[in-house]
Formats: structure tokens, C-alpha cells, sequence
């Protein structure tokens, strides 16, 4: 049994070498929810667009998207596409470049065949180890989860804005895996609480997240207590719990909306911490990720839980080199999905989901025939169940303003208390009591830009 996952495409397609095997697995995958499938969802998204748009009629927008959008950052559906058209072409250009190399390492096994969509997994991995000599199953030793938490994510916090964690041991979590810790500011006075619930259950969502218990608020006298959870497989009594590089990656990234929670200072609970624009709340998390490879902090946490030998420095360089690689391929099909989006909540509802989705993705000129939508229309859950319905593109727009600020942190001297100091005081602590794109300019000192993010993709 090889259960599938929400998106397009499958963790073992970088594994398999059954061709037929993996071009089953990608079409069930792509298939979902289509027309002819005992499952078909197509009536149901009809109907969902249709009242959608008559919501916003009653709002008085001539579109869903533009509803939407005029209670984000973004204002519009045409600022989106201005960021979305300028990503785009450099986008399709790099996957067509990458595809090239796959295809050129593909014909070395079989000269006549090409890359297709479910091979394009299997030939990077081929791709990152010639390279870039990277394979990042190396570092698991070096990751315990214990240390990662408290000498690493803990370590930044501290270093940038002087939080001090304290484990509670006295106090019972909702679950006996709950680690908690009070959080004092530095000059002593208490922040809050904080909970890590970081091991899967059989009754726990997949993913990771963050979520408040317990809003700060002036108003009503509160201290927040923040939850991160993760699904970390627990390990055997005895044994370490050693963590992934893309684990560790996702604990500094939810992280990040921890800090948005435990730093906030509002009167109101509604603004309070990450009650903001939902293409805004994604920056901070994305942000605190630059931390997990910062020399200081690295030195700190990635030690070698039997030998006590700490990570050669060596590993920084070559995993930076890798922070460019694939992203045609990423970025591409992430722009397929964010303007697929789009094209439904700016549209009278379509006739044929199919055609509409081919054409609305071949109009941005983003038709590639090896690289799919991160996801199709029919099983495109963060959209018709999960509150992103026209906001899908806030991930690459968050992404514009954390490579901006990424770049005024290691111009200004990166890990410092003067600078957590000031994204704190102009950011985080505001909440959503403030017009977010004022506090990124007020934070970055000028109108954010795009570049930053062109040249991290390697799309400059």
C-alpha cells in the first residue's frame, strides 16, 4: 500500500526505479477528485465559487479575489500579478535549463527516453550528489532534537531579543510528550509560556504549527502561552530523538510564529501576535529560518550526539550552494498553483475545470509538460478547505519581504541584540495593530524589493 499525499507528487518518486510504477503513482495522484472518479469534488467547487462570488457582490467587488485581496497587504489582484509576472518567466526559464541536465543524466541509463514529470525527483537527487557532493541523511547525527530546541532555537531567540527559557517540569501539558517552558524577558519580568509538543501520535494532525492558547492582551491582563508542534517519530526509551535537516528547518520556521506570539505587546487580544494579514504572517517564520545555518548558532547546537564532535564548518558553504538548486522546478510549480488560484476568484465559474485550469497556467505562459501544479483544482484543499481561497500567492509574497529583511540582517551585522531589538519593537510586538507593509518599511528602512528573493532562487 503506498498511501498519497496532498500535493502533487510523492516522496518515493525519488526513489523508484519501476518507471511504470512511478507514472502510476503521479497519475492517481494528479487524478483525484477529477471528472469520472467515484470521488469527484467538481459540483461542489462550482457551487463554492459561485457563492463566493456573490459574497462579494453583496460587498460590493466584482470579484472574489478582489475581496480577498483588499483586506491583505496586497490591496489587489493586479499588485499580485505584477509580483507573480515578474517572477514568472525566470521561473519557466530555470526549470527548462534544469530539465535540460536531467534529461542529460537520464539518457546515461536510457538513451531514448526523457525526463517526465515522474521521473524529475529521482534525476535531482542524481543531480545534488555529482554537484554538490551534498547528502544532507549525514547530518541526522549532529541533530537531536533536545539540543536543536535548546542550543540552537532557544540560543537565537536569546541572542536577538534577550528571551530566557526555563523548563516547567511542575507543570502538566495536555499530552505527557509536552515539553514547557516559562519565557522571561531579560531584565527578569515573564513573557510567557511556551509548549513543544514534538512527536506523532495516531491522534495528532500531520505537519507542524503554531497556535496561542492564550492571546496576549493589555486589555484583559494576559501573558501568552504558545504551542509548536511537529511529528518527529518518537524514539525507543533510551534512544535519541535525531531530527532531519528539513525538520530542523521546520522547528526554526515555526518558530518563528512563536516569537510573533510571545513577543506581542497589544492592548486588543484581536491584534494580538500573528492575528495579521495572512500574505504577511508567513514572514517572521520564514525570516528566524536564516538562523539554523548562521555560523554562531550552528556551532552551538550541531553536535554529535554519541561522539560530542561539533559539525564541520565546512557543511554552511555547501548547504548555502544548495539554496538555488531545483528552484525552477519549485518555483514554477508553486506559480502554477498560487495563479491557478487566482484565475478562479477573478472568473465567472468555468464550464470544464480541466480546460480552465491547462489555460489559465499556459496564459502565464508557466505550461511545462515535466513539471504539474503543486495542485490541481480538484484536490486543491488550501483553497476550498482551508482558508486560502485567493491567497495562495502569500507564500511567495511573504517570501519577497523575509529575503529582503534576510539580507538587512547580515548587512547590519546579523545576530545582535540592537537588531532583534528592533524587529521586535517595529514588528512583532505590533501585531495587527499597525498596516503591516508600513512596519516591513519602517523595519527594512525603504519600499521593500524583489531582488533579494531573484538571486536566493538563482532567478536573477
Amino acid at each position: 500500500m503506498i498511501p498519497l499525499l496532498n500535493y502533487s507528487g510523492h516522496p518515493l518518486l525519488a526513489k523508484l526505479e519501476d518507471r511504470e510504477l512511478k507514472e502510476e503513482i503521479l497519475n492517481r495522484t494528479l487524478s483525484r477528485g477529477s471528472r469520472g472518479n467515484q470521488n469527484d469534488t467538481s459540483n461542489v467547487i462550482l457551487q463554492m465559487l459561485e457563492l463566493r462570488k456573490q459574497k462579494a457582490a453583496l460587498f460590493g467587488f466584482e470579484s472574489y479575489a478582489a475581496y480577498v485581496t483588499s483586506q491583505q497587504t496586497a490591496k489587489s489582484p493586479k499588485n499580485i500579478h505584477e509580483v507573480l509576472r515578474s517572477i514568472a518567466p525566470a521561473a519557466i526559464r530555470n526549470a527548462n535549463a534544469e530539465k535540460s541536465l536531467l534529461d542529460e543524466l537520464m539518457r546515461l541509463e536510457n538513451p531514448d527516453a526523457e525526463v517526465e514529470a515522474f521521473d524529475w525527483d529521482r534525476y535531482s537527487e542524481q543531480l545534488k550528489k555529482r554537484d554538490y557532493d551534498v547528502d544532507t541523511g549525514e547530518l541526522k547525527p549532529y541533530f537531536e532534537l533536545r539540543r536543536v530546541l535548546e542550543d540552537g532555537v532557544f540560543f537565537a531567540a536569546g541572542k536577538l531579543f534577550g528571551l530566557r527559557f526555563v523548563q516547567r517540569e511542575d507543570l502538566v501539558g495536555y499530552h505527557p510528550d509536552n515539553w514547557i517552558y516559562e519565557v522571561f524577558y531579560e531584565d527578569g519580568e515573564k513573557c510567557g509560556l511556551y509548549i513543544f509538543d514534538p512527536y506523532a501520535r495516531p491522534s495528532k494532525s500531520g505537519g507542524a504549527w503554531m497556535n496561542n492558547l492564550i492571546d496576549q492582551s493589555h486589555l484583559l491582563g494576559k501573558k501568552p502561552i504558545v504551542v509548536n508542534n511537529m511529528n518527529i517519530p518518537k524514539p525507543a526509551a533510551g534512544e535519541a530523538a535525531l531530527m532531519t535537516f528539513d525538520e530542523v528547518n521546520t522547528l526554526f520556521h515555526e518558530f518563528g510564529h512563536t516569537l510573533h506570539g510571545i513577543l506581542s505587546d497589544v492592548t486588543y487580544p484581536r491584534f494580538s501576535g500573528t492575528s495579521v494579514e495572512r500574505d504577511f504572517v508567513e514572514f517572521p517564520s520564514q525570516v528566524n529560518e536564516m538562523w539554523m545555518l548562521w555560523p554562531e548558532v550552528l556551532e552551538n547546537y550541531a553536535i554529535h550526539f554519541e561522539t560530542g564532535k561539533k559539525l564541520d564548518k565546512s557543511w554552511i558553504e555547501k548547504l548555502n550552494k544548495l539554496e538555488a538548486f531545483n528552484q525552477g522546478y519549485e518555483t514554477t510549480h508553486y506559480l502554477q498553483a498560487a495563479i491557478l488560484d487566482l484565475a478562479l476568484h477573478e472568473s465567472d465559474a468555468p464550464k470544464d475545470l480541466a480546460n480552465f485550469e491547462q489555460q489559465a497556467i499556459k496564459d502565464y505562459g508557466l505550461s511545462h509538460q515535466a513539471v504539474p501544479t503543486r495542485y490541481k483544482i480538484n484536490y486543491f484543499a488550501h483553497i476550498f478547505g482551508g482558508g486560502y481561497a485567493a491567497g495562495y500567492y502569500g507564500y511567495i509574497w511573504s517570501e519577497v519581504l523575509d529575503a529582503d529583511s534576510v539580507n538587512w540582517f547580515r548587512e547590519n551585522g546579523g545576530l545582535t541584540r540592537e537588531n532583534g531589538k528592533r524587529f521586535a519593537e517595529l514588528l512583532l510586538a505590533r501585531g495587527g495593530s499597525k498596516d503591516s507593509m508600513q512596519m516591513a518599511r519602517e523595519f527594512l528602512g525603504r519600499e521593500p524589493s524583489i531582488d533579494a528573493l531573484l538571486v536566493r532562487r538563482g532567478l536573477n
